[in-house]
């Protein structure tokens, strides 16, 4: 669904609409434009960037050169001072200003996600996507990392929609819960009501024999 939301996909069938605008219309290269962004389960960064110009990337969407020009050396000094500017702030937020100039090679995994966290805010999103942010991180970095999209979801006014198989995550963050069982919605409703369906027990747990 990300990637049908993201124009990467095409489906044969049905509405995509944000704000009343017709996803489906839309070019790909303008989903950003329009104030959605994504992370990746599997982390999509540049190894050899900085930490700080791995999330000046996002901010590239709102400039005035681009992000293929700035990569070819089109001199935008006070853009990119700009977008430094407002990167760092961002990554001071997310207590990631330590390390805003060390390479993002050989960095924890946890720092890996919350940089493509920030990377994705440094866009200005309205709605964003988070593609199984706890995937990979141990228990303590999960409790982590559902405070810091709780406190970035206040922060920044965002509508995020999460998709999480850590369960206990999920029922803490979220406002309204979809469940999937092979592709088919299964349940629907608040996270009390959906964690007690027996069809959500049956799938995600198992019964008895």
């Amino acid at each position: 669904m990300f990637n049908v939301v993201s124009r990467i996909y095409q489906p044969t069938d049905g509405q995509v609409t944000f704000d009343g605008q017709d996803l489906l219309s839309a070019r790909a290269n303008s989903i950003s434009r329009m104030g959605i962004f994504r992370t990746f389960q599997n982390l999509a960064l540049w190894p050899g960037l900085t930490v700080l110009e791995n999330v000046m990337v996002g901010g590239h969407v709102h400039g005035n050169v681009g992000i293929g020009k700035a990569m070819l050396g089109v001199p935008a000094r006070s853009e990119d001072r700009k977008m430094a500017t407002e990167a760092y702030e961002i990554l001071d937020q997310l207590g990631l200003a330590s390390i805003a100039f060390k390479r993002a090679a050989g960095l924890p995994y946890g720092t890996l996600k919350r940089i493509e966290l920030a990377r994705a805010l440094a866009g200005h999103p309205r709605f964003l996507m988070l593609d199984e942010p706890a995937s990979g991180l141990a228990h303590g970095e999960v409790d982590e990392l559902a405070a810091l999209i709780r406190r970035v979801r206040d922060q920044f006014k965002l509508t995020i929609l999460l998709v999480e198989h850590h369960m206990a995550m999920v029922m803490a963050l979220s406002d309204h819960v979809v469940v999937l069982d092979f592709g088919r919605k299964i349940a629907e409703g608040g996270p009390t009501e959906v964690a007690r369906d027996p069809k959500v027990i049956e799938a995600y747990l198992g019964t008895a024999a």
